[in-house]
Formats: structure tokens, C-alpha cells, sequence
């Protein structure tokens, strides 16, 4: 098994090349889908969160109400370490039952926003990072997303910086173009993923 670290800042276009690596035959890992999960009504992380936050982050159906946790976290960097450190070992635990159904030879693609940030790039064989310029990352938050640019702002801000991730990466991939520009270079570092996993059942 090949165990990938996939990372990249937010408005990169980190999601459409996991979509890319899975259509080639990646086991993908999503630890955003996984964050989602682990704090959905009955889970003891939505409870821990609710005691931390308060049950004002909760909408009238009993769920967590993300813009207005995102509201409260993101202005304040000290309130986000604290719910890192509720959902982060969460994360940790679910993506490790998944990757042990993963078959022997495997490329498995752990998808993280935060591996950076979090320290995380020792427990994967390789860092693919996708990288994009804060303009075009800034552009595509407020343009497709419908973002407002202070959100936008925020959301980067709370994230590594660009030298930061690239200091990690062991692959890059430029995402700052067009999409066309795109899956050349997804395909290409598929084939070394493949050469690298080769490599380790020899």
C-alpha cells in the first residue's frame, strides 16, 4: 500500500483532483467528508462540540449549523485550535479503519486540507500537493463559490501559506490555470504514484 497525503489551500482545486485520481483507480480517503460525519446529531463529537460552542451552533433540527460555527472559529484562532482538537482525532481514527479495508497493493489518497497546518506530512510515504496563487485562489472563492471577499480572506488566512504546503510537498501539481491544464499533470503524477507503489512490493 501506498499511503498519499493530499493537501492543497482552500480554492486550489484540491477536490477535483482527488476526483481525478479516484476515476484512475485511487482508494480515496476524504477527511472533510469524515469531519462532517463525526459531528452529525448522536455522535459524541457534535456533543463535544455543542459543549465547547454552545447550542447556539446547532440549527433548529438538532444539526450543526457550519456558517455559524465558521463565523465564530475562523475570527478567532484560539476558538479553532479548540475545535481542531476536538475533531482531529476524531478524523484520525475513521480515516485509519478505512485505510485498513484498503487492499495490499493500494494507492490510497488521504484528501486533507490541514496537513500542513496540522504537522501531519511524516505519516504519509509522499505529499502531493496542489498548488494555486492566493489571486487565483481568492478569485475562484468569490467568483464560483459566491464567497464574500472577507470570508475569503479569512478562510486563507487561517490556512498555511503557500511556501508553507510547498515546503512539505514531495509532488506538485500547478492548478493555477485552466482545467484543461489540469489533468496532463494529474495524470502524470498518477503514473509516478504507480511506479512508487511498484516499487515498494519489490
Amino acid at each position: 500500500m501506498l499511503k498519499v497525503g493530499l493537501t492543497g489551500g482552500i480554492g486550489a482545486g484540491k477536490s477535483e483532483v482527488s476526483r481525478m485520481l479516484v476515476s484512475y483507480g485511487a482508494v480515496l480517503i476524504d477527511a472533510d467528508k469524515i469531519a462532517r460525519e463525526v459531528v452529525e446529531p448522536g455522535t459524541e463529537g457534535l456533543a463535544a462540540v455543542v459543549e465547547a460552542f454552545g447550542a447556539g451552533i446547532l440549527t433548529a433540527d438538532g444539526t450543526l449549523d457550519r456558517p455559524a460555527l465558521g463565523a465564530i472559529v475562523f475570527a478567532d484562532p484560539a476558538k479553532l485550535a479548540v475545535l481542531n482538537g476536538i475533531v482531529h482525532p476524531l478524523v484520525g481514527a475513521r480515516s485509519a479503519e478505512l485505510e485498513a479495508t484498503a487492499g495490499p497493493d493500494s494507492v490510497v489518497i488521504h484528501d486533507v486540507p490541514l496537513l500542513t497546518e496540522n504537522g501531519l506530512a511524516p505519516l504519509y510515504d509522499l505529499v502531493v500537493v496542489v498548488d494555486a496563487a492566493p489571486a487565483t485562489q481568492l478569485d475562484r472563492l468569490t467568483r464560483l463559490r459566491g464567497m464574500a471577499k472577507t470570508e475569503a480572506e479569512a478562510r486563507m488566512a487561517a490556512q498555511a501559506t503557500r511556501e508553507q504546503r510547498l515546503a512539505v510537498a514531495n509532488l506538485v501539481i500547478d492548478n493555477d490555470g485552466p482545467l484543461e491544464a489540469l489533468e496532463p499533470q494529474v495524470r502524470k503524477v498518477w503514473g509516478e504514484l504507480l511506479e512508487r507503489a511498484a516499487a515498494r512490493r519489490a
